[in-house]
């Protein structure tokens, strides 16, 4: 239970910090939804570029089975090293976006 109570911290933290970037063109926001009952966070952008709509996952991580699920990363530089780089090992970090069969060769576990 430690492991999760620190896997949920971290999460919180690394999506906290990237919602406050500002965008830099477009009226949108970036919005936090944490389900902490189903250990489900979420980075979700929301507005307007012009006339076009914007309403999308930035982030998606999920707990499950005792690891860390990073089912969508939208991000430039990647959430799973910002993970390890709070003390996570990458054998407890899934890289879900990528199909089971490429996972062995991400150095992160496979599931």
């Amino acid at each position: 239970m430690a492991n999760l109570d620190h896997y949920r911290a971290c999460i919180k933290q690394v999506i906290t910090e990237y919602s406050r970037y500002q965008p830099k063109y477009g009226e949108f926001e970036l919005q936090i939804v944490f389900d902490e009952e189903r250990d489900h966070y979420q980075l979700v952008s929301v507005g307007w570029e012009d006339d076009k709509r914007i309403d999308g996952l930035v982030l998606h991580i999920d707990i499950k089975n005792e690891k860390i699920w990073l089912q969508r990363d939208g991000t430039e530089q990647g959430v799973a090293d910002e993970l390890v780089a709070l003390g996570i090992s990458k054998q407890d970090i899934v890289l879900a976006f990528h199909p089971r069969y490429t996972r062995p060769y991400t150095g992160f576990a496979v599931e």
